[in-house]
Order: C-alpha cells, then sequence, then structure tokens
C-alpha cells in the first residue's frame, strides 16, 4: 500500500542522487499522508531538501513512510496545526529519539521544527526542539543545512551553538526562562552565555517568486490540485490576524516571471489549479491574471480560489470562478457590526458586503460564505444583532444564493496587537446565540469549537511550563477533560488556564515570545492596540489588567 501511495505521486522537481556520505535526514509531517502532502510549506521544504545531494531524505507520516535511515543525524518536523504536538511525541518515541531535548546526547539526531504554530508561539513546544526555524523557509533551510555541515562532527553543544549564530536559527535550550513563582508570570529570559544572541529574528523572504507546488498526486485531500502562491501576507492587518502581522510586509509573485510559468507547469500533470494566499484578490496585477486565466485554452481548468477580499468580488471574477467549476466564494467581513469591524481595522463597508452578495449571484455562483468572529475586543451584545441584522438583508438582495455564516471566538495570537487580550467567556453564549437567529432564516451556521478555541488560546499564549501539562494530557488521552485534569494535577507548579486563555495582560508584562522578534516592534503593536481601543465603548483603560 505504502508503496502505491508513493507510486501515485507526479513530481514537478527532479530530486538529487544522494553523494556517498550525505547527511541521513527525516522530514515528517505529524499527521497522515493525505494531510501532509497537501500543505504547500511541508511540500517546499521536502523538495528543497530533497534537491541537495549532500542529504539523504525520508518522508514520515503518522499512516506511511519511505524507507528510514538507521541513525538520521537530523530529524525535522513541519508544524501547522497546534494539536499534532502528540503525534510529534508518537512519532520521536516510535524512533526512539527522547521526546525532551535535554535528554538527547550526541547519539541522537538533532530534531528541528518549522512551521506557522511554531513560527508565532514555539515556547509550549521549546523543551521538545533542539532547533526551531523560525519564518520563510526559502534562505532560512540552506543556512541550516549549511551551518550544520560545518559541525557535523562536533559534540552535540557545539553544533547548537553554533546553529545559534546563524539569523532566524532559535535554539530554547540556550535560554533561561525565570519565573516571578512557579504559577506567576515571567520575570525574564536571557541567553545562557553572551556567545548566544539575545533576541532571535524572524527571517522574511523578499523575492517575487512564490511557493507552487512540488508534487501532486490523487492521495493528497484536496485531490490532483496544483497549488499556487498568489501573495504572501496581507496589507489590511486586522487587529488579530496572524497571517497578516507574523507574515509582513505584504509581497505579490510576479504574473509573468512566476504566477503563469507555475501554472503552465501544473497544468501539464493536472487541471486543477489553486490559487493561494490571504488575501489573493489583492495582487495588484490581479485583473490581468484574471483575464490571462479566462482564455479559451484554459476552459477546462478547475479554479479554486483562497478567500478574497469583499470589496474585490465584482460579475467577472465570480463568471470566471462559475466557468471554471467553481460554485462558492468565500470572504471574511469578523461582524456585521461597523463598530466592530473598527475595532479590528476591517476597512469594509456594509454597501461592500452586500454589492459583494450581488455580484457572486450575478456571475454565476451559487453560494456566499462569510466568516466571522465573536468575542472579538470591545464587541458588545449589540454587535451580534448587527450580524443578525446584515445576513437577512443579504438574503433580501441576492435571493437564492446560499449563505453561509462560518463563525470562530476570537482567540489571541503572539506578535499581533490583540496578543494582550484574553478569550471573552461570554463567546460560547454569543455563538449559541447566532445559530438560534440565524438557522430560522435558512442561513447556514457553521460554528467552531468554543472547546478548541480555548486550546487555541492556551497554546498560541503558552510558555514553556505547558511542556510538562502537554505531556500529562497525552497521557490522559487527549480531549479537553484531559487538559483540566493535567491543570488540577500541576496546580500550584503552573498558572491556572485562566492566566493564559481569559486574562487581559498588562502591556508591561514579559511575554513568553519577547526574545524572538517577528516583523514589527512590541511598540508599533501597543500603537496599534491603542487605536483599536479607541472604539470601545468601555473606556479604553478597562481593556488592559494591570497585573505588571
Amino acid at each position: 500500500m505504502t508503496a502505491s501511495i508513493f507510486a501515485a505521486e507526479r513530481l514537478l522537481f527532479s530530486p538529487a542522487i544522494p553523494d556517498n556520505d550525505a547527511i541521513p535526514t527525516i522530514f515528517a509531517f505529524p499527521n497522515e499522508y493525505t494531510v501532509g502532502i497537501t500543505s504547500l510549506g511541508y511540500q517546499i521544504v521536502w523538495a528543497t531538501l530533497a534537491m541537495r545531494s549532500d542529504l539523504q531524505v525520508s518522508r514520515l507520516f503518522t499512516d506511511i513512510h519511505e524507507h528510514l535511515p538507521l541513525k538520521p543525524e537530523i530529524l525535522g518536523f513541519s508544524m501547522s496545526w497546534e494539536l499534532d504536538y502528540v503525534n510529534i511525541l508518537n512519532l520521536l518515541e516510535d524512533l526512539q529519539v527522547p521526546i525532551r531535548a535535554k535528554e538527547r546526547n550526541d547519539n541522537h539526531p538533532i530534531v528541528f521544527g518549522g512551521g506557522p504554530v511554531l513560527t508565532a508561539n514555539p515556547e509550549p513546544f521549546a523543551d521538545f526542539f533542539d532547533v526551531v526555524l523560525l519564518g520563510d523557509g526559502e534562505n532560512l533551510l540552506g543556512n541550516f543545512i549549511d551551518a550544520y555541515k560545518e559541525v557535523r562532527n562536533a559534540p552535540r553543544q557545539t553544533q547548537l551553538k553554533a546553529l545559534a549564530q546563524v539569523p532566524g536559527i532559535y535554539v530554547p535550550s540556550l535560554y533561561e526562562v525565570v519565573y516571578r513563582a512557579p504559577d506567576d508570570a515571567i520575570k525574564s529570559i536571557e541567553p545562557i552565555s553572551s556567545e548566544v544572541p539575545a533576541v532571535v529574528q524572524k527571517q522574511t523572504y523578499r523575492g517575487n517568486t512564490l511557493s507552487a507546488s512540488t508534487v501532486v498526486t490523487e492521495k493528497a485531500a484536496w485531490e490532483n490540485i496544483f497549488m499556487v502562491e498568489v501573495v504572501r501576507s496581507c496589507p489590511e492587518m486586522c487587529r488579530f490576524c496572524l497571517a497578516s502581522y507574523l507574515t509582513l510586509p505584504f509581497r505579490t509573485a510576479s504574473i509573468n516571471d512566476s504566477l503563469i510559468p507555475a501554472i503552465e507547469k501544473g497544468l501539464t500533470v493536472t487541471n486543477r489549479i489553486g490559487l493561494l494566499g490571504a488575501s489573493v484578490t489583492q495582487h495588484p496585477e490581479f485583473e490581468s491574471l484574471l483575464d490571462r486565466l479566462s482564455q479559451p485554452k484554459y476552459d477546462d481548468v478547475r479554479l479554486s480560489i483562497a478567500s478574497v477580499r469583499t470589496n474585490t468580488v465584482s460579475v467577472e471574477l465570480a463568471q470566471t470562478l462559475a466557468k471554471r467549476d467553481t460554485r462558492s466564494l468565500t470572504i471574511a467581513v469578523e461582524s456585521g457590526s461597523e463598530k466592530v469591524r473598527r475595532i479590528v481595522n476591517k476597512k469594509l463597508q456594509q454597501d461592500e458586503i452586500t454589492q459583494a452578495a450581488i455580484n457572486a449571484k450575478a456571475g454565476g455562483l451559487k453560494s456566499l460564505k462569510l466568516y466571522g468572529m465573536v468575542g472579538i475586543p470591545g464587541e458588545e451584545p449589540g454587535d451580534l444583532d448587527a450580524t443578525v441584522s446584515m445576513m437577512r438583508d443579504l438574503k433580501k438582495a441576492a435571493p437564492g444564493l446560499r449563505l453561509t455564516w462560518g463563525c470562530s471566538t476570537f482567540v489571541p495570537k503572539a506578535h499581533t496587537p490583540f496578543q494582550w487580550m484574553g478569550v471573552n467567556p461570554q463567546a460560547q453564549k454569543r455563538l449559541q446565540f447566532l445559530q438560534k437567529k440565524l438557522k430560522p432564516q435558512g442561513i447556514d451556521f457553521r460554528p467552531e469549537s468554543y472547546n478548541w478555541s480555548i486550546i487555541q488560546a492556551l497554546l498560541s499564549r503558552g510558555d514553556r511550563r505547558l511542556s510538562h501539562l502537554l505531556e500529562l494530557t497525552r497521557d490522559f488521552g487527549d480531549s479537553l477533560g484531559s487538559y483540566k485534569r493535567a491543570f488540577k494535577e500541576l496546580k500550584g507548579k503552573i498558572p491556572k488556564l485562566d492566566f493564559y486563555v481569559h486574562a487581559n495582560w498588562s502591556t508591561e508584562q514579559v511575554l513568553p515570545w519577547d526574545h524572538l522578534q517577528g516583523p514589527l516592534p512590541k511598540s508599533t503593536l501597543i500603537k496599534h492596540l491603542s487605536e483599536a481601543t479607541t472604539h470601545f465603548e468601555q473606556s479604553p483603560e478597562k481593556a488592559l489588567v494591570r497585573n505588571g
């Protein structure tokens, strides 16, 4: 079975023939093959490694793997979902590698991790990794391998200190975290010696050739799709948005030098193209790209597109997508309340949302999915009524268009202005309120689990003390009840769940990721937070709890 799954792959790159002394390397995705091979990030890193003759790379998933080396020197994980940490620990044990970095010796591989989860806040998982790669892999990956080769035969501690000198490479064991008390906030985060950088800077790739699929397969969760990255980051800078703030600046792929050649290459193996990016239609030449894809030679191409900016939904866009076998479009509006949209910096008027629905229907699309949140800082109960009214109005404006309201709970994310704000304890009731009001209107309501949002917040604002909690939770069965049981067992040794999840933090507080520098300095994030709180109905002073 394993052989047939790998045999179904159509590669869009040429793997190198490994040298005699190539470094035995395992590159893992901590989930099943169908999920991992659909990750563009995983595809790109794997291809980048596999094209090097100085590496012998084997892939590992939770269900299948290629032939694995007996003594790997490098073991990497791509992490794009927080709860996959359980699978990382399981895979380490399967490979007989200690799950904690401090228990490894010179006979064990260097265990590295990368991906959006670890770039945002690696601290809850820091004790499990020798090395974390912060930021874009384009330059960082090659620099990591080259630096490792320089110290390949050195003792482990020498290797780690050398790797820590490379920009963007974070070696957690070389930093000491001091707490005010075992169950209180952080007092300081310092490197253990003057040889180690005090701050690690996330690395940003600034080229105009972005990512595209390196493999297409019918076994992927998105069957036979060729993905091409149109834009990276987002210029909107919604206050809660990790996809914007963590990946700044906004970068666009060159249409003639990057996008069209990539699409043409993809079309040699499939007719299904996915345009990816946080805000695809904000590419400055998107209309030109759309015109190109509207040519008769692309008539049999099935085109899907990631979330688009609401005010760019034209009749022409809808027509092109409908003709290319897309029935639905997704837009993120966050809330039906203009006040809440101002709080989050969503520059969007009500009439633009209405026009998007009208244009989607006029262009031949069958449904429109709108994404929003409850529990955004400053949100009041009346703002939920505004969302209900908006959806009712859209139904009247575009009769026959199927409407879906996908709704999550606000979760604070590191390196965003709302990193200091806690999860609203009323969020679950607000999700229930929207369900009660929208379903009778014939609107498909799809809430994300509130309980999952609590765990997401715990991990997005967590520190190293959570590693003990995560191990216990895995042992207890990895359910919400397991987390509660683990907190109970560790009472007095780590802060309470409320500290990580619901508390508003002081802007003077030392944050778990303060030694890891994102694109914007803390002072800028505080300024953006202050701008958001001017729209609160309550006084801005109440917005932050001074527990510093």
